[in-house]
């Protein structure tokens, strides 16, 4: 089969990946309820750190970035790199919309960064740098992951990665649009800042 004709299947592949709901699944199994009663009602870290359990959220957050990961090394080694970054979309895309959840999916951050890694990881490492960087000045957590999804496809377009570039482009993007109200309260001053509860 050409090159060509594993775009699809990659992209599946990568959706299929990408819609496991990590934060649901775990805090379902540890007794802590639906995560998506709580707090921002989201199912990723973040919010599954508001039940308490860091210990969860952390898992939550390594799963849905290795999920990400695992989607562009798996299409990469099955039919090359172009299949990869189809791959990272359909990832991306599957946290964001699932269809098991009837398509309310995260807001992307740790996928982000897992498919970042899978594809290039110097730019993933440099992500979380920027985000720490932003965390520490701002203790915003939704700004810092702003801040880093910005920089990161014009740095990948700085250092010749064209079409990785432009994959990130969309994928911060999506990112951003999925941030809206995190924007908003920012520019009203009412984002919960890292640290706080609610």
């Amino acid at each position: 089969m050409s090159p060509e004709l594993m775009l699809l299947p990659a992209l599946v592949l990568g959706y299929l990946l990408g819609s496991i709901p990590f934060g649901l699944l775990l805090t379902k199994l540890a007794g802590t309820g639906d995560v998506r009663a709580i707090g921002s009602g989201n199912i990723g870290a973040t919010n599954v750190l508001r039940t308490g359990r860091k210990d969860l959220a952390a898992l939550t957050l390594i799963g849905d970035m290795l999920k990400g990961t695992a989607a562009v090394i798996i299409a990469g080694l099955i039919a090359g790199p172009q299949a990869a970054m189809v791959a990272a979309l359909g990832a991306f895309l599957g946290h964001l919309f699932p269809v098991w959840l009837k398509f309310k999916g995260g807001k992307g951050v740790a996928t982000y960064i897992g498919v970042l890694l899978g594809l290039f990881w110097p730019a993933a490492v440099g992500f979380c740098i920027i985000w720490l960087a932003t965390a520490f000045a701002s203790r915003y957590s939704s700004l810092s992951a702003l801040v880093a999804s910005a920089v990161t496809p014009i740095s990948l377009w700085w250092f010749g990665y064209y079409p990785m570039s432009l994959l990130f482009l969309i994928l911060t993007a999506l990112l951003w649009y999925m941030h809206r109200p995190n924007i908003q309260r920012l520019m009203n001053g009412t984002e919960g800042r890292i640290g706080s509860k609610g």
